[in-house]
Protein backbone atom coordinates (compact mmCIF):
# COMPACT_ATOMS: atom_id res chain seq x y z
CA UNK A 1 0.00 0.00 0.00
CA UNK A 2 1.53 3.29 -1.13
CA UNK A 3 2.21 5.78 1.66
CA UNK A 4 -0.29 8.62 1.93
CA UNK A 5 0.99 12.10 1.15
CA UNK A 6 0.91 14.62 3.99
CA UNK A 7 -2.08 16.41 2.46
CA UNK A 8 -4.05 13.19 1.94
CA UNK A 9 -3.22 11.98 5.45
CA UNK A 10 -4.46 15.21 7.05
CA UNK A 11 -7.60 15.14 4.88
CA UNK A 12 -8.33 11.51 5.84
CA UNK A 13 -7.91 12.20 9.55
CA UNK A 14 -10.08 15.33 9.34
CA UNK A 15 -12.75 13.39 7.42
CA UNK A 16 -12.74 10.65 10.07
CA UNK A 17 -13.03 13.11 12.94
CA UNK A 18 -15.79 15.06 11.17
CA UNK A 19 -18.13 12.05 11.33
CA UNK A 20 -18.87 12.81 14.98
CA UNK A 21 -19.72 16.47 14.37
CA UNK A 22 -21.72 15.66 11.24
CA UNK A 23 -23.91 13.21 13.19
CA UNK A 24 -24.89 16.02 15.58
CA UNK A 25 -25.17 19.12 13.43
CA UNK A 26 -26.82 17.67 10.31
CA UNK A 27 -29.71 16.49 12.52
CA UNK A 28 -30.64 19.90 13.90
CA UNK A 29 -32.98 21.05 11.08
CA UNK A 30 -34.80 17.71 11.27
CA UNK A 31 -35.79 17.86 14.96
CA UNK A 32 -39.19 19.56 14.36
CA UNK A 33 -40.02 17.02 11.63
CA UNK A 34 -39.07 14.14 13.92
CA UNK A 35 -41.31 15.63 16.62
CA UNK A 36 -44.25 15.70 14.21
CA UNK A 37 -43.55 12.18 12.96
CA UNK A 38 -43.54 10.69 16.47
CA UNK A 39 -46.26 13.08 17.78
CA UNK A 40 -43.97 14.38 20.55
CA UNK A 41 -46.07 16.61 22.84
CA UNK A 42 -43.16 18.31 24.62
CA UNK A 43 -40.64 19.74 22.14
CA UNK A 44 -38.00 19.80 24.89
CA UNK A 45 -37.82 16.00 24.61
CA UNK A 46 -36.41 16.37 21.10
CA UNK A 47 -33.24 17.82 22.62
CA UNK A 48 -32.46 14.29 23.82
CA UNK A 49 -31.75 13.26 20.22
CA UNK A 50 -28.60 15.35 20.53
CA UNK A 51 -27.73 14.75 24.19
CA UNK A 52 -28.16 10.95 24.01
CA UNK A 53 -25.70 10.85 21.11
CA UNK A 54 -23.17 12.96 23.01
CA UNK A 55 -23.61 10.86 26.17
CA UNK A 56 -22.93 7.74 24.11
CA UNK A 57 -19.88 9.40 22.59
CA UNK A 58 -18.55 10.26 26.03
CA UNK A 59 -18.99 6.69 27.24
CA UNK A 60 -17.19 5.39 24.16
CA UNK A 61 -14.17 7.52 25.02
CA UNK A 62 -13.28 5.01 27.74
CA UNK A 63 -12.84 2.06 25.40
CA UNK A 64 -11.23 2.92 22.10
CA UNK A 65 -7.89 4.24 23.34
CA UNK A 66 -6.98 1.08 25.29
CA UNK A 67 -8.45 -1.15 22.54
CA UNK A 68 -6.46 0.59 19.80
CA UNK A 69 -3.31 0.20 21.92
CA UNK A 70 -3.96 -3.55 22.14
CA UNK A 71 -5.01 -4.62 18.62
CA UNK A 72 -3.91 -1.68 16.45
CA UNK A 73 -5.45 1.51 15.07
CA UNK A 74 -6.70 0.34 11.68
CA UNK A 75 -8.97 -2.59 12.74
CA UNK A 76 -10.53 -0.62 15.60
CA UNK A 77 -11.25 2.40 13.40
CA UNK A 78 -12.70 0.30 10.57
CA UNK A 79 -14.88 -1.76 12.93
CA UNK A 80 -16.19 1.38 14.62
CA UNK A 81 -17.01 3.01 11.28
CA UNK A 82 -18.79 -0.12 10.08
CA UNK A 83 -20.96 -0.24 13.22
CA UNK A 84 -21.67 3.48 12.84
CA UNK A 85 -22.99 2.89 9.31
CA UNK A 86 -25.22 0.02 10.47
CA UNK A 87 -26.66 2.03 13.38
CA UNK A 88 -27.30 5.05 11.15
CA UNK A 89 -29.33 2.84 8.81
CA UNK A 90 -31.23 1.29 11.73
CA UNK A 91 -32.03 4.77 13.07
CA UNK A 92 -33.72 5.61 9.78
CA UNK A 93 -36.22 2.83 10.52
CA UNK A 94 -36.93 3.87 14.14
CA UNK A 95 -40.62 3.48 14.96
CA UNK A 96 -40.73 5.53 18.18
CA UNK A 97 -38.80 8.26 19.96
CA UNK A 98 -37.49 5.90 22.70
CA UNK A 99 -36.21 3.54 19.99
CA UNK A 100 -34.52 6.43 18.18
CA UNK A 101 -32.93 7.63 21.42
CA UNK A 102 -31.54 4.15 22.14
CA UNK A 103 -30.09 4.00 18.64
CA UNK A 104 -28.65 7.51 18.97
CA UNK A 105 -26.89 6.56 22.20
CA UNK A 106 -25.49 3.46 20.51
CA UNK A 107 -24.50 5.49 17.46
CA UNK A 108 -22.62 7.94 19.68
CA UNK A 109 -20.96 5.03 21.47
CA UNK A 110 -19.40 3.76 18.23
CA UNK A 111 -18.87 7.24 16.69
CA UNK A 112 -16.44 7.97 19.52
CA UNK A 113 -13.94 5.82 17.63
CA UNK A 114 -13.68 8.60 15.04
CA UNK A 115 -12.73 11.04 17.77
CA UNK A 116 -10.22 8.92 19.69
CA UNK A 117 -8.36 6.72 17.19
CA UNK A 118 -7.39 9.39 14.60
CA UNK A 119 -5.53 11.26 17.36
CA UNK A 120 -3.56 8.09 18.10
CA UNK A 121 -2.83 7.62 14.38
CA UNK A 122 -1.55 11.19 14.12
CA UNK A 123 0.66 10.57 17.13
CA UNK A 124 2.04 7.38 15.49
CA UNK A 125 3.08 9.21 12.32
CA UNK A 126 4.22 12.57 13.65
CA UNK A 127 5.83 14.04 16.74
CA UNK A 128 6.64 17.43 18.21
CA UNK A 129 5.87 20.53 16.17
CA UNK A 130 4.78 18.45 13.15
CA UNK A 131 2.20 16.64 15.26
CA UNK A 132 0.92 19.92 16.68
CA UNK A 133 0.61 21.29 13.15
CA UNK A 134 -1.44 18.28 11.98
CA UNK A 135 -3.69 18.49 15.05
CA UNK A 136 -4.26 22.21 14.49
CA UNK A 137 -5.20 21.69 10.83
CA UNK A 138 -7.57 18.83 11.61
CA UNK A 139 -9.18 20.86 14.40
CA UNK A 140 -9.86 23.76 12.04
CA UNK A 141 -11.36 21.37 9.46
CA UNK A 142 -13.38 19.73 12.25
CA UNK A 143 -14.81 23.13 13.20
CA UNK A 144 -15.77 23.85 9.60
CA UNK A 145 -18.22 20.92 9.64
CA UNK A 146 -20.77 22.76 11.84
CA UNK A 147 -20.68 25.57 9.28
CA UNK A 148 -21.99 23.35 6.49
CA UNK A 149 -23.78 20.45 8.24
CA UNK A 150 -27.05 22.25 9.22
CA UNK A 151 -27.34 23.71 5.71
CA UNK A 152 -26.73 20.25 4.28
CA UNK A 153 -29.38 18.78 6.59
CA UNK A 154 -31.87 21.46 5.64
CA UNK A 155 -31.13 20.90 1.95
CA UNK A 156 -31.71 17.16 2.33
CA UNK A 157 -35.09 17.83 3.98
CA UNK A 158 -36.20 19.58 0.79
CA UNK A 159 -35.95 16.32 -1.16
CA UNK A 160 -36.17 13.50 1.42
CA UNK A 161 -37.88 12.95 4.80
CA UNK A 162 -35.86 13.13 8.02
CA UNK A 163 -34.87 9.47 7.65
CA UNK A 164 -32.80 10.52 4.63
CA UNK A 165 -30.38 12.37 6.90
CA UNK A 166 -29.51 9.11 8.63
CA UNK A 167 -29.08 7.48 5.23
CA UNK A 168 -26.65 10.27 4.34
CA UNK A 169 -24.73 9.63 7.58
CA UNK A 170 -24.42 5.98 6.56
CA UNK A 171 -23.24 6.95 3.07
CA UNK A 172 -20.66 9.40 4.43
CA UNK A 173 -19.42 6.90 7.01
CA UNK A 174 -19.10 4.23 4.29
CA UNK A 175 -17.07 6.57 2.08
CA UNK A 176 -14.65 7.40 4.91
CA UNK A 177 -14.34 3.73 5.88
CA UNK A 178 -13.55 2.77 2.28
CA UNK A 179 -10.93 5.52 2.09
CA UNK A 180 -9.26 4.29 5.27
CA UNK A 181 -9.45 0.65 4.13
CA UNK A 182 -7.86 1.34 0.75
CA UNK A 183 -5.28 3.97 1.65
CA UNK A 184 -4.28 3.87 5.32
CA UNK A 185 -1.98 1.09 6.55
CA UNK A 186 -1.58 0.19 10.21
CA UNK A 187 0.42 2.95 11.92
CA UNK A 188 1.16 1.38 15.29
CA UNK A 189 4.49 -0.35 15.76
CA UNK A 190 3.68 -3.94 16.88
CA UNK A 191 6.34 -3.55 19.60
CA UNK A 192 4.15 -0.89 21.21
CA UNK A 193 1.09 -3.13 21.66
CA UNK A 194 -0.17 -3.00 25.24
CA UNK A 195 -2.53 -5.32 27.07
CA UNK A 196 -5.92 -3.93 28.08
CA UNK A 197 -5.85 -3.39 31.82
CA UNK A 198 -8.73 -2.26 33.99
CA UNK A 199 -6.14 -1.63 36.69
CA UNK A 200 -4.27 0.84 34.46
CA UNK A 201 -7.51 2.67 33.64
CA UNK A 202 -8.36 2.76 37.34
CA UNK A 203 -4.94 4.17 38.20
CA UNK A 204 -5.36 6.83 35.51
CA UNK A 205 -8.82 7.71 36.83
CA UNK A 206 -7.38 8.09 40.33
CA UNK A 207 -4.64 10.34 38.97
CA UNK A 208 -7.18 12.44 37.07
CA UNK A 209 -9.45 13.07 40.07
CA UNK A 210 -6.67 13.63 42.64
CA UNK A 211 -4.41 15.98 40.68
CA UNK A 212 -5.90 19.50 41.19
CA UNK A 213 -4.94 20.94 37.80
CA UNK A 214 -6.45 17.88 36.09
CA UNK A 215 -9.78 17.54 37.87
CA UNK A 216 -10.60 21.22 38.29
CA UNK A 217 -9.69 22.19 34.74
CA UNK A 218 -11.57 19.12 33.49
CA UNK A 219 -14.59 20.33 35.46
CA UNK A 220 -14.13 23.73 33.84
CA UNK A 221 -14.26 22.12 30.39
CA UNK A 222 -17.31 20.13 31.50
CA UNK A 223 -19.14 23.36 32.40
CA UNK A 224 -18.22 24.99 29.10
CA UNK A 225 -19.28 21.85 27.22
CA UNK A 226 -22.63 21.98 29.01
CA UNK A 227 -23.27 25.51 27.75
CA UNK A 228 -22.36 24.41 24.21
CA UNK A 229 -24.66 21.39 24.31
CA UNK A 230 -27.58 23.53 25.51
CA UNK A 231 -26.96 25.95 22.64
CA UNK A 232 -26.81 23.19 20.00
CA UNK A 233 -29.79 21.20 21.27
CA UNK A 234 -32.16 24.18 21.51
CA UNK A 235 -31.28 25.96 18.25
CA UNK A 236 -34.29 24.56 16.33
CA UNK A 237 -36.71 25.61 19.07
CA UNK A 238 -35.20 29.09 19.39
CA UNK A 239 -35.40 29.85 15.68
CA UNK A 240 -38.84 28.29 15.22
CA UNK A 241 -40.60 29.61 18.32
CA UNK A 242 -38.72 32.69 19.54
CA UNK A 243 -37.61 34.24 16.24
CA UNK A 244 -40.06 32.55 13.82
CA UNK A 245 -37.22 32.27 11.28
CA UNK A 246 -36.27 28.57 11.10
CA UNK A 247 -34.73 29.02 7.64
CA UNK A 248 -32.05 31.28 9.14
CA UNK A 249 -30.86 28.71 11.68
CA UNK A 250 -28.12 27.19 9.45
CA UNK A 251 -26.77 30.66 8.62
CA UNK A 252 -26.50 31.79 12.26
CA UNK A 253 -25.15 28.39 13.27
CA UNK A 254 -22.49 28.72 10.57
CA UNK A 255 -21.59 32.19 11.84
CA UNK A 256 -21.04 30.91 15.37
CA UNK A 257 -19.10 27.85 14.21
CA UNK A 258 -16.98 30.04 11.95
CA UNK A 259 -16.16 32.27 14.92
CA UNK A 260 -14.98 29.20 16.84
CA UNK A 261 -12.75 28.16 13.92
CA UNK A 262 -11.21 31.63 13.68
CA UNK A 263 -10.67 31.67 17.46
CA UNK A 264 -8.97 28.25 17.29
CA UNK A 265 -6.63 29.51 14.58
CA UNK A 266 -5.88 32.69 16.54
CA UNK A 267 -5.24 30.65 19.69
CA UNK A 268 -2.73 28.47 17.84
CA UNK A 269 -0.78 31.57 16.85
CA UNK A 270 -0.57 33.24 20.27
CA UNK A 271 -0.76 30.56 22.95
CA UNK A 272 2.95 29.64 22.97
CA UNK A 273 3.90 33.29 23.31
CA UNK A 274 1.24 34.42 25.78
CA UNK A 275 0.67 31.19 27.72
CA UNK A 276 -2.25 28.79 28.18
CA UNK A 277 -3.34 30.21 31.51
CA UNK A 278 -3.28 33.85 30.49
CA UNK A 279 -5.21 33.17 27.28
CA UNK A 280 -7.82 30.87 28.84
CA UNK A 281 -8.36 32.92 31.99
CA UNK A 282 -8.79 36.02 29.86
CA UNK A 283 -11.23 34.43 27.42
CA UNK A 284 -13.22 32.87 30.28
CA UNK A 285 -13.56 36.33 31.82
CA UNK A 286 -14.82 37.71 28.50
CA UNK A 287 -17.17 34.70 28.20
CA UNK A 288 -18.73 35.59 31.56
CA UNK A 289 -19.08 39.27 30.59
CA UNK A 290 -20.67 38.37 27.24
CA UNK A 291 -23.16 35.89 28.69
CA UNK A 292 -24.02 38.35 31.48
CA UNK A 293 -24.62 41.09 28.91
CA UNK A 294 -26.69 38.74 26.77
CA UNK A 295 -28.80 37.72 29.79
CA UNK A 296 -29.38 41.39 30.66
CA UNK A 297 -30.46 42.16 27.08
CA UNK A 298 -32.94 39.28 27.17
CA UNK A 299 -34.34 40.23 30.58
CA UNK A 300 -34.83 43.81 29.38
CA UNK A 301 -36.91 42.51 26.48
CA UNK A 302 -34.45 43.86 23.90
CA UNK A 303 -33.38 40.56 22.35
CA UNK A 304 -33.48 40.50 18.55
CA UNK A 305 -32.11 38.15 15.94
CA UNK A 306 -29.16 40.52 15.45
CA UNK A 307 -28.25 40.73 19.15
CA UNK A 308 -28.58 36.97 19.45
CA UNK A 309 -26.33 36.31 16.45
CA UNK A 310 -23.62 38.78 17.48
CA UNK A 311 -23.47 37.92 21.18
CA UNK A 312 -23.74 34.17 20.60
CA UNK A 313 -21.00 34.22 17.95
CA UNK A 314 -18.65 36.11 20.27
CA UNK A 315 -19.51 33.73 23.11
CA UNK A 316 -18.69 30.71 20.95
CA UNK A 317 -15.33 32.25 20.04
CA UNK A 318 -14.46 32.55 23.72
CA UNK A 319 -15.67 28.98 24.29
CA UNK A 320 -13.25 27.65 21.68
CA UNK A 321 -10.19 29.39 23.09
CA UNK A 322 -11.05 28.64 26.72
CA UNK A 323 -11.81 24.94 26.28
CA UNK A 324 -8.79 24.19 24.08
CA UNK A 325 -6.37 25.57 26.67
CA UNK A 326 -8.23 24.10 29.64
CA UNK A 327 -7.88 20.66 27.99
CA UNK A 328 -4.13 21.18 27.55
CA UNK A 329 -3.67 22.31 31.17
CA UNK A 330 -5.73 19.37 32.45
CA UNK A 331 -3.45 16.95 30.54
CA UNK A 332 -0.16 18.62 31.47
CA UNK A 333 0.65 16.50 34.54
CA UNK A 334 -0.82 13.30 33.09
CA UNK A 335 2.28 12.41 31.04
CA UNK A 336 2.81 8.96 32.59
CA UNK A 337 -0.81 7.90 31.91
CA UNK A 338 -1.65 10.23 29.02
CA UNK A 339 -3.74 7.83 26.91
CA UNK A 340 -5.92 6.48 29.70
CA UNK A 341 -6.15 9.91 31.36
CA UNK A 342 -7.42 11.41 28.09
CA UNK A 343 -10.10 8.70 27.97
CA UNK A 344 -11.21 9.39 31.55
CA UNK A 345 -11.23 13.16 31.06
CA UNK A 346 -13.10 12.79 27.77
CA UNK A 347 -15.71 10.62 29.47
CA UNK A 348 -16.25 13.13 32.27
CA UNK A 349 -16.48 16.09 29.88
CA UNK A 350 -18.79 14.53 27.32
CA UNK A 351 -21.20 12.74 29.66
CA UNK A 352 -21.18 15.52 32.26
CA UNK A 353 -21.53 18.16 29.56
CA UNK A 354 -24.49 16.31 28.07
CA UNK A 355 -26.21 16.21 31.48
CA UNK A 356 -25.57 19.91 32.17
CA UNK A 357 -26.69 20.84 28.65
CA UNK A 358 -29.87 18.81 29.08
CA UNK A 359 -30.65 20.53 32.39
CA UNK A 360 -30.24 23.95 30.77
CA UNK A 361 -32.21 22.93 27.70
CA UNK A 362 -35.16 21.74 29.75
CA UNK A 363 -35.49 25.33 31.05
CA UNK A 364 -36.71 26.38 27.58
CA UNK A 365 -40.10 28.10 27.91
CA UNK A 366 -40.39 29.97 24.63
CA UNK A 367 -37.92 32.75 25.50
CA UNK A 368 -34.18 32.94 24.80
CA UNK A 369 -33.27 34.13 28.33
CA UNK A 370 -32.62 30.60 29.59
CA UNK A 371 -29.64 30.15 27.24
CA UNK A 372 -27.37 33.06 28.29
CA UNK A 373 -28.41 32.62 31.93
CA UNK A 374 -27.44 28.94 31.78
CA UNK A 375 -24.17 29.79 30.01
CA UNK A 376 -23.42 32.49 32.62
CA UNK A 377 -23.89 29.98 35.44
CA UNK A 378 -21.60 27.54 33.61
CA UNK A 379 -18.99 30.26 33.14
CA UNK A 380 -19.09 31.23 36.81
CA UNK A 381 -18.81 27.57 37.86
CA UNK A 382 -15.80 27.16 35.54
CA UNK A 383 -14.19 30.29 37.00
CA UNK A 384 -14.72 29.00 40.54
CA UNK A 385 -13.08 25.72 39.54
CA UNK A 386 -10.09 27.55 38.04
CA UNK A 387 -9.69 29.66 41.18
CA UNK A 388 -9.57 26.50 43.28
CA UNK A 389 -6.99 24.91 40.96
CA UNK A 390 -4.84 28.04 40.93
CA UNK A 391 -5.28 28.78 44.67
CA UNK A 392 -7.04 32.05 43.96
CA UNK A 393 -4.54 33.40 41.41
CA UNK A 394 -5.42 34.09 37.79
CA UNK A 395 -3.33 34.90 34.69
CA UNK A 396 -0.25 33.10 36.02
CA UNK A 397 2.58 31.75 33.91
CA UNK A 398 2.63 28.18 32.63
CA UNK A 399 5.22 26.11 34.48
CA UNK A 400 6.74 23.36 32.34
CA UNK A 401 9.28 21.02 33.87
CA UNK A 402 11.89 18.92 32.16
CA UNK A 403 10.04 15.69 32.91
CA UNK A 404 6.70 17.07 31.71
CA UNK A 405 6.73 17.69 27.93
CA UNK A 406 4.80 20.80 26.88
CA UNK A 407 2.73 18.90 24.28
CA UNK A 408 1.00 15.69 25.31
CA UNK A 409 -1.44 14.42 22.69
CA UNK A 410 -2.74 10.88 23.04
Amino acid sequence: MKQMSFVEFVAAMAASMSIYAMAIDAMLPALPAIGQYFSVADANHLQWIVTFFVAGGGTGQLFYGPLADRVGRRPVLLLGLALYVVLALLASFASSLPMLLALRFSQGLVAAVASVVPRAIIRDRHAGAKMAKVMSITLIVFLIVPVIAPTLGQGLLLIVPWQGIFAFMALYGSAVALWIYLRLPETQDPKHRRAISILNLGQAATRVVTEPSSIFYTFGVLCMQGSLMAYIATMPQIFTTAFHRPALMPTIFALCAGTMAVAAFFNSRIVERVGMRRVSHGTLTVFILLTGTHAAVCMAGQETLVTYAVLQALTMGCFGMTSANFNAIAMHKMGAVAGSAASVQGFLVMVGGALVGSLIGQMWNGYVTFLPVGALICGLAAMASVLIAEKGRLFGKDHLHADEPPHIID
